[in-house]
């Protein structure tokens, strides 16, 4: 970015040491050219973002906007390097718990005096509370999935276990004991649940909320400690009976990933699998013919069907020279209707609140009234705010949380690591 800067101005001072300048503040055709990185990777998704980036070319002729392609697998260090090489893009597509280190380190520019009001007003409190940092917003949070149960219709059916609903979901003790009925119907060999759990942190702290649990504790000093309660223990707590007491969820899931896992579903293996709301797409696409499903609110505790997220965000380059027209371009892709293209196109759920009462978002096919109807309870995921949060979930949480998930160690040595290490590591980046 600076590279392009320091470019337009030897422009600049070319034409005024020529007599040639005619005001175009160094844009030869008078053109500002920007780029947008998207992270937009399933086809419908693409081809939404990338129809959007047409549709403002054609009607912006002074402001044209490039479509750049961005990986999910690599998008925080590729960032980095481009924010400190001075090439970043100037429209950003992340995810708001990939914000903080960016924001409190300079490389993205504060939205709050940019947006219309029309956007702030139609997105919720709860979710621009993702992307604000010290009361300064740094990202606008547009696309967000709650975690659901995608369940084998027949096997639940025939069960006759009570079957929840957003407004009535099972606690987690009758999840437990839901699991245990499931997998004595079902026989050796296949269990009631499958946890894919090769990513636990973030599953564990959102699902968590329901209980109330919060991990993170933020101080009067407004310091961020690690704090492991009973509540925090409900989720996990779970888990772990599930696995290594009921025998009631599978041992070789624990590793898998969440496609990992959409074989064993299909083919009568488990009978309910818990996955991000988007994961839908993949079952229609991939289930075999006249395999049965249906999406089930997950568990919920104290707080209902409370959920942490991380919505997916559109930022501004910090070394952008062209931040209003970035801001404006963004205001335009997110506008209600383009909001539920992008939504559809990714099968999840828009932020905004005129967006997600549209009736496309509502119907019963392929769970999306149920998604629909959480919506409201979705809050910001415990971590977001929490400096040095990639390190402690990688060299932490992670292995930490593997470990007792699988039995290897219990709730108390679960706590001790989580609190003593885990603070050692946030501790260096607040100092």
């Amino acid at each position: 970015m600076r590279a392009r800067t320091l470019a337009a101005a030897a422009t600049v001072l070319a034409l005024l040491l020529t007599g040639c300048s005619d005001g175009d503040d160094g844009r030869t055709d008078g053109t500002v050219r920007l780029r947008f990185q998207s992270l937009a990777w399933q086809k419908e998704s693409v081809d939404a973002n990338k129809e959007l980036v047409a549709e403002w070319n054609r009607t912006h002729p002074g402001v044209q906007v490039d479509y750049v392609q961005g990986s999910w697998d690599s998008v925080h260090d590729q960032l980095l390097t481009s924010f400190e090489g001075g090439e970043a893009p100037d429209i950003i597509h992340d995810a708001s718990d990939d914000l903080a280190d960016f924001a409190y380190g300079g490389y993205l520019a504060d939205l709050t005096g940019l947006l219309p009001q029309r956007l702030k007003d139609d997105i919720p409190r709860r979710s621009w509370e993702t992307a604000t940092f010290d009361g300064k917003t740094y990202g606008v949070p547009f696309l967000q999935e709650p975690r659901v149960l995608i369940a084998n219709k027949k096997i639940l059916d025939a069960s006759g276990v009570r079957v929840p609903t957003a407004a009535h979901p099972w606690s987690w003790a009758e999840f437990r004991e839901v699991t245990k009925t499931l997998t004595a119907a079902m026989g050796k060999g296949r269990y009631g649940v499958a946890w894919p759990l090769k990513e636990p942190v973030s599953v564990t702290l959102n699902l968590g909320l329901s209980a109330g649990g919060r991990l993170f504790h933020r101080g009067d000093d407004n310091k961020v400690t690690v704090r492991f309660t009973d509540a925090d223990g409900v989720m996990p707590g779970t888990v772990h009976d599930q696995v290594n007491t009921d025998r009631s969820a599978s041992r070789t899931t624990l590793g898998m990933s969440g496609s990992d896992t959409l074989p064993g579903l299909f083919g009568g293996k488990y009978a309910m699998v818990p996955l991000g709301f988007s994961f839908r797409q993949q079952v229609v696409q991939q289930a075999p013919k006249g395999f049965a499903w249906t999406v089930l609110p997950a568990p919920a505790g104290d707080e209902g069907n409370a959920q942490g997220v991380s919505p997916q965000t559109l930022s501004v380059a910090q070394d952008s020279p062209y931040k209003k027209e970035a801001a404006a371009f963004i205001d335009f892709m997110l506008q209600p209707p383009n909001m539920v293209r992008l939504a559809k196109g990714d099968w999840m759920l828009p932020t905004g609140t005129r967006a997600l009462a549209d009736p496309a978002l509502h119907t019963p096919k392929d769970g999306w009234s149920t998604g629909a109807e959480l919506a409201r309870s979705l809050r910001s995921a415990p971590a977001q705010s929490v400096r040095g949060y990639p390190e402690w979930k990688d060299k932490v949480a992670t292995p930490a949380l593997q470990e007792y998930y699988s039995g290897a160690i219990d709730r108390k040595e679960l706590e001790k690591r989580l609190e003593r290490d885990g603070n050692l590591v946030l501790a260096r980046y607040q100092r």
